[in-house]
C-alpha cells in the first residue's frame, strides 16, 4: 500500500491533465468539454521521489444523488474517503466560483488534509484567481500548470509532509493485501544467457517436459508463466510459485534480429513483473561480463536476486569454480555483496530445493518493513557510532529516518546539508541497514531529503 491522493474540483479545472502528468502517461481522457471523467480512476503516481496512489475524480456538482452528476459526486466522495490527502484544484483563469466555495466548505468539514492548487496559472491571466483563492480558507495556494508542468516543485513541498506522515502510518500498521501476503505465489523469473539451461531447469522443477528444450541456443522466445506448487522438504509445506521462463539475453551488440530484440525486451518486462530473479550461470563457461550486466539490471530494477550455477553435474574442479565465481561476484557486484550463490543441476535436480528456499527467504527480506521506533533507534546508534562529516567546518545533521516503501525496501533520511553527504557515508548507512536490520543481500534504497529553506534565493 502507498499513500493516496484524491484530486478534487469542479468540472473542467484540469484534474485529468494533472492526473496524467503525475502518473507519467495519458491514461485519463482529456477534453475541453466539462464532464469527460465520470468514474474515479486510480493510478500509480510519483512526484520527484514521492510515490503514491492517485485518484482522478469526476467534477463535483451539487445534483440529486439519483442523477448521473449525483452518482458521479458519490464516486468523488468515495475517493476522498479512501485518500490520505485531498488535492483541491481550482481554475486560476476563471477565478473562484460559488461551486468552488461549496467544495471548499465540504473539504474543510472532512477529516482529510487539503492542499489547494490553482491550475492554469501560467501567464498573468491567473493572478486574480490566485489572489481570490486565499478566501477559501485552505491555506496558501500553490500556483501550477498541469499542462506545462509548472509549479511541480512547490506542489512537491506542499504534498511531502502529508505523504510522509501517511507512509509512516502505513509502515507502522504493515501493508495489507495479496502483494505482501507470504502465502501468495512467489513470482520467480529465471534469466540468463542463451543455452544456460533455463527451460530445462523449469522442466525439472515441474517434473514434465512443459517447455521445449534442446542444444540450440535461443529456443525460448516468449516469456512463459507457469503456476506450480513446491513441496518444501524441510517443513513439508506446499508453497505456490509462478515460474517465468525467459529468452536468453546476449550482449546488446550481438542482438541484430528484430524478433530476438523483442524477446529480450519481453524478458526484461518479466524481470519487472518478478519478485525474485534467479540468474542462471553455465558451469561450463563460468561467469562472464554479460552475466554481471544481467545481474546489475535486476538490481537496478529493485528485484531480489539469487544466482544459480547450472550444469554442476559436469563441472570440472567444482570447489575452485565455486570460489572463483563467488569472488568475481563480490567484486563485480560491489554495490551488493553476498548475493546467494547456489550450485544446481537441471539434469539431476541437485540443489533446486536449496535454490527455492533461498528465493523465498529473499522475498521475505525484500518485503520486510521495520517499525519506525526500531528503525530510529538503529539510526541514532549508527550516527552516534560514526557521526556524519563536517565539510568546510559545517556539520551535516541527520535528524530521522523512515521507511517509505518495501518491495524493494526504500528509506528516507531527513536532515540538513544532505546534498554534501559523501557517498562513503551513504554506503555506511546502506550496509548497516542490510546487516543490522536483517535485509541481507536485497537491494535497499536510501533517499536523502532536506527541508526547504524559506530564506534561500529563488
Amino acid at each position: 500500500m502507498k499513500p493516496a491522493i484524491a484530486i478534487i474540483g469542479r468540472p473542467n479545472v484540469g484534474k485529468s491533465t494533472l492526473f496524467n502528468r503525475l502518473i507519467g502517461k495519458r491514461l485519463a481522457l482529456v477534453d475541453d468539454r466539462p464532464g469527460v471523467t465520470r468514474d474515479r480512476r486510480e493510478g500509480e503516481g510519483s512526484l520527484f521521489d514521492l510515490e503514491f496512489r492517485i485518484f482522478d475524480t469526476a467534477g463535483y456538482e451539487e445534483e440529486d444523488a439519483q442523477t448521473l452528476p449525483g452518482r458521479m459526486r458519490a464516486q468523488t466522495e468515495a475517493a476522498l474517503e479512501e485518500a490520505d490527502v485531498a488535492l483541491f484544484l481550482v481554475d486560476g483563469r476563471a477565478g473562484i466560483t460559488p461551486l468552488d466555495e461549496e467544495i471548499a466548505r465540504w473539504l474543510r468539514a472532512s477529516n482529510r488534509p487539503v492542499v489547494l492548487a490553482v491550475n492554469k496559472a501560467e501567464g498573468r491571466q491567473a493572478e486574480g484567481g490566485i489572489a481570490e483563492s486565499y478566501a477559501l480558507g485552505l491555506g496558501d495556494p500553490i500556483a501550477i500548470s498541469a499542462e506545462h508542468g509548472e509549479g511541480m516543485a512547490d506542489l512537491f513541498q506542499a504534498l511531502m509532509p502529508h505523504i510522509d506522515a501517511a507512509a509512516a502510518k502505513i509502515a507502522e500498521q504493515g501493508d495489507a493485501g495479496d502483494a505482501d501476503d507470504p502465502d501468495a505465489p512467489l513470482k520467480l523469473a529465471i534469466v540468463g544467457r542463451p543455452n544456460a539451461g533455463k527451460s530445462t531447469l523449469i522442466n525439472r522443477l515441474l517434473g514434465e517436459n512443459r517447455l521445449i528444450t534442446g542444444p540450440e541456443a535461443g529456443i525460448t522466445r516468449d516469456s512463459i508463466e507457469i503456476d506450480w506448487v513446491w513441496s518444501d522438504p524441510g517443513s513439508g509445506d506446499e508453497r505456490p510459485v509462478r515460474l517465468i521462463d525467459t529468452a536468453g539475453m546476449r550482449k546488446k551488440a550481438k542482438v541484430k534480429d528484430k524478433l530476438e530484440k523483442l524477446s529480450v525486451a519481453d524478458g526484461r518486462r518479466a524481470i519487472d513483473f518478478a519478485e525474485v530473479v534467479v540468474l542462471l550461470l553455465d558451469a561450463s563457461k563460468g561467469l562472464e561480463l554479460q552475466d554481471l550486466k544481467i545481474a546489475d539490471a535486476v538490481l537496478q530494477e529493485g528485484r531480489a536476486l539469487v544466482i544459480a550455477i547450472n550444469k554442476w553435474d559436469i563441472a570440472e574442479d567444482a570447489s575452485r569454480l565455486f570460489n572463483g565465481i563467488r569472488a568475481a561476484l563480490d567484486e563485480g557486484l560491489s554495490q551488493l555483496k553476498g548475493v546467494p550463490l547456489i550450485a544446481v543441476s537441471a539434469a539431476t535436480g541437485k540443489g533446486t530445493d536449496q535454490m527455492l528456499k533461498a528465493a523465498f527467504h529473499a522475498r521475505e527480506a525484500w518485503s520486510r518493513r521495520v517499525p519506525t521506533a526500531l528503525l530510529n533507534r538503529w539510526f541514532e546508534a549508527a550516527i552516534s557510532a560514526n557521526p556524519p562529516p563536517a565539510p568546510g567546518g559545517r556539520r551535516i545533521k541527520l535528524r530521522y529516518i523512515t521507511q517509505a516503501n518495501s518491495r524493494p525496501p526504500a528509506f528516507v533520511v531527513f536532515g540538513t546539508r544532505v546534498d554534501q553527504l559523501p557517498a562513503s557515508y551513504h554506503r555506511y548507512l546502506l550496509n548497516g541497514i542490510r546487516r543490522d536490520l536483517d535485509f541481507g543481500a536485497v537491494p535497499v534504497r536510501i533517499n536523502l531529503r532536506a527541508r526547504a529553506n524559506p530564506f534561500a534565493a529563488d
